[in-house]
């Protein structure tokens, strides 16, 4: 698959697969995910950034990899940008399987440990293809989580449910069907890879340029 190309989205359901025999059909009218967001920055910073992504999507991880590091001390760092980090669940089978695991596993850790977590897997994504479980399971230990944790965290139902409600909510009510997708200050990007100085554009543009 080509790094530089964005993954539509395809089937609405979240499969754990060698991880979990749980799979749950997302409800048809899911609620809006009130609460749910995961964020960086200042809440009062005058730009506000989110980003619909997939911890196993590979365009989203040579983002991270490449950009990220650069974005933060950029602008969250400084107090410039609220940033924002919607889960998604794209391309096949697999990837959709390995994005929710890492998802579930994230959120079950505690909010201190979304980030750490999610950082690991977009690090080690390549690797983690080849072995979801114990690579998920590795980075589970280093924060601090057993096998038992770790194996009752990506087999939650009820996160799970959770996780396939708020995709739908992305899809359905925001409209986003690819990732990376971001919105500055409520204007969409188009889909895919951008450089940090693409992003600085945008930036400058949702504050009128200055």
């Amino acid at each position: 698959m080509p790094a530089d190309v964005a993954f539509p989205l395809l089937a609405r359901r979240a499969i754990i697969v060698g991880l979990s025999a749980t799979a749950l059909t997302a409800c048809a009218k899911p609620a809006a995910p009130v609460g749910d967001d995961v964020s960086l920055g200042n809440p009062k910073a005058p730009v506000k950034v989110v980003e619909y992504a997939s911890v196993a999507c590979p365009v989203c991880g040579r983002w991270y990899r490449e950009v990220f590091a650069a974005f933060k001390a950029k602008y969250i760092d400084t107090g410039k940008v609220y940033y924002t980090f919607r889960e998604m669940l794209v391309g096949d089978a697999t990837e959709q399987s390995m994005a929710a695991a890492g998802f579930l596993l994230a959120r079950c850790a505690g909010r201190d440990k979304y980030f750490p977590i999610t950082d690991a897997i977009f690090q080690d994504q390549n690797n983690i293809y080849n072995d979801p479980r114990g690579g998920l399971l590795k980075i589970a230990q280093s924060n601090g989580l057993d096998e038992a944790k770790f194996t009752a965290c990506v087999n939650d139902a009820a996160a799970l449910q959770a996780l396939n409600n708020r995709v739908l909510h992305y899809v359905t009510v925001d409209g986003v069907n690819a990732t990376p997708t971001f919105v500055v200050n409520g204007a969409v990007m188009e889909p895919g890879y951008h450089s940090l100085a693409e992003l600085d554009a945008a930036i400058a543009a949702a504050k009128g340029g200055k």
